[in-house]
């Protein structure tokens, strides 16, 4: 069970500003890339700035870009351990895959709102996880869209094993519901950052989680 800071900014200065005012609280981060194509929305997207940033954390990429396998290479480099791409924008999955592992990197596939869970049943067991965008790609600070907590108890239930992450719309309240059916990592931006307590955010997330698993 993970709780994972959104990073969603328009600039690198502010990536870093952001990954260090949740540093101290969790294991990973998640980098919020769009590139104004895939989504209208546009952040801070140049690979090559990871070249220095200093953290402690597990740098999770989440690619909201068109033809992902043009840009895959650029983002496997440190501090990244994990990539995820969606799966409505990608050509050729087992090709990001081939490259994600050659490069000992983890992979994941996402899926936006109105996908069908189903398409995704073809790479269970070929990914590291399953991402599940409970808002549209874009902005945080989005109404969840309801619909995801099916696709929770579908996946979990075609596959227990598959490693679940909900993205988007996380409070605690969500949190709960998405643990009982079966999701084990949570990422959260507005929650988070629009917070006056940053700890305090992150630990009633965390307590949400574990108290309905254990549940």
């Amino acid at each position: 069970m993970e709780i994972i800071p959104a990073i969603n900014a328009p600039t690198f200065e502010e990536v870093k500003d952001k990954i260090k005012k949740v540093e101290p609280y969790v294991n990973w981060c998640q980098l919020d890339i769009t590139d104004g194509v895939f989504t209208k929305h546009l952040t801070w997207h140049d690979p090559r700035d990871l070249s220095s940033l200093e953290t402690k954390l597990n740098v999770e990429v989440h690619l909201m870009i068109v033809n992902p396998e043009k840009a895959i290479d650029q983002w496997l480099v440190k501090p990244v351990k994990r990539v995820i791409v969606h799966l409505e924008a990608a050509s050729d999955p087992y090709f990001i895959i081939e490259r994600c592992r050659a490069a000992g990197v983890e992979v994941g596939l996402a899926i936006s709102p109105e996908t069908f869970w189903g398409k995704l049943e073809p790479w269970f067991g070929k990914v590291d996880l399953i991402q599940l965008l409970a808002v549209y790609p874009g902005p945080s600070g989005q109404q969840i869209q309801d619909e995801v907590f099916d696709k929770v108890i579908h996946i979990h239930k075609s596959c227990p094993e598959c490693i679940i992450e909900m993205d988007g719309g996380i409070t605690p309240k969500t949190v709960k519901k998405a643990a009982e059916y079966g999701a084990e990592l949570f990422v959260a931006g507005s929650f988070i950052f629009k917070s006056p307590d940053i700890k305090k955010a992150i630990e009633e997330l965390k307590n949400a989680a574990f108290k309905r698993r254990q549940n």
